[in-house]
């Protein structure tokens, strides 16, 4: 049954609507567009045109924020039974579902907007993402690890910032312009989001578990932690394979092992005894923190 929280605080429209985007809460939205750029700078060798990358960084924020609000309305009668999102302005009711789908709907405009002016598999791999981004709440009731979807959902943010740079001037569908280096940064990514994923997921499993919601983070049980780290190790060797196909210099390097020193250790606090929520979301803001790191490798290891 639906529990409605009573005797909230009077919030305005437009606040609500900012929590509903989820720009009160930063690290989601960087999150999905360090992989972007991860993507740009390569595929550009570490010269991406600022246009290119206000693209992707506009881009990128309509499409979390479409994602956002789809995400709540699918939910807006299990949010409010589960702890950390029973206060989202869906389901705590500060907001109309009919103001959710005009807010969906004009985050979806704006990234078709940008869409428009891509190159024609760019635009093509954008349109193929929306059903992913649609459906992944859905796959929560049904399918047992629903972070693999949202996985996939990432990836696109690879191959369409990594085809704007190495599609742009085609004139017909091309996925050839998409070499071995673009599918090794998509499967580091995937691996990547898998991990952090359900990390963030192991916050909410007995909710989850007493609502019947699906996630990783039950999926894999008491071996949970383990695929975790497996899916942290995995990402850093392709990402390992990925530096050495394109011939990353040493600050690439750098990054990546402090990149798996910080995995590592994730892997080792999520195995302690007892521990606090709070870990789940530092582990998961830590993920943020690492990406900036690899970028920021792979922008000088690039150019080295």
């Amino acid at each position: 049954m639906t529990q409605l929280q009573p005797n909230l605080p009077p919030e305005s429209t437009w606040s609500a609507i900012v929590r509903l985007l989820r720009w009160d809460k930063p690290e989601g939205r960087l999150i999905l567009m360090i992989p972007a750029l991860w993507a740009v700078v390569l595929a550009s060798q570490g010269r991406p045109s600022w246009i290119l990358i206000g693209v992707i960084v506009l881009g990128a924020l309509a499409t979390s924020a479409a994602g956002c609000v789809v995400n709540d309305l699918w939910d807006r009668d299990i949010d409010p039974q589960v702890e950390r999102t029973k206060l989202r302005p869906l389901a705590s009711r500060a907001l109309s579902v009919k103001v959710g789908v005009g807010v969906m709907l004009a985050a979806f405009a704006c990234a078709a907007g940008l869409a428009l002016f891509l190159n024609w598999t760019t635009f093509v791999l954008c349109v193929a993402a929306v059903p992913v981004i649609v459906l992944y709440p859905a796959m929560k009731r049904v399918f047992p690890v629903p972070q693999l979807v949202l996985a996939i959902a990432w990836g696109f943010a690879v191959l369409i910032s990594w085809s704007m740079v190495t599609c742009a001037g085609e004139p017909a569908l091309n996925f050839r312009c998409l070499g071995q280096p673009t599918w090794l940064l998509w499967g580091a990514t995937l691996l990547w989001t898998l991990g952090f994923d359900t990390v963030y997921a192991m916050s909410d499993r007995e909710d989850d578990r007493r609502i019947g919601v699906k996630s990783s983070a039950l999926f894999f049980g008491r071996y949970v932690t383990h695929a975790v780290g497996l899916f942290y190790v995995a990402t850093a060797l392709v990402l390992g394979k990925l530096g050495w196909v394109m011939q990353l210099g040493w600050a690439f390097w750098v990054s990546l092992a402090l990149a798996t020193i910080g995995w590592l250790w994730q892997y080792w606090a999520l195995n302690q005894v007892d521990i606090p929520r709070s870990r789940y979301n530092f582990c998961f803001r830590q993920n943020v923190w690492m990406g900036g790191l690899l970028l920021l490798g792979m922008i000088i290891g690039i150019q080295a």
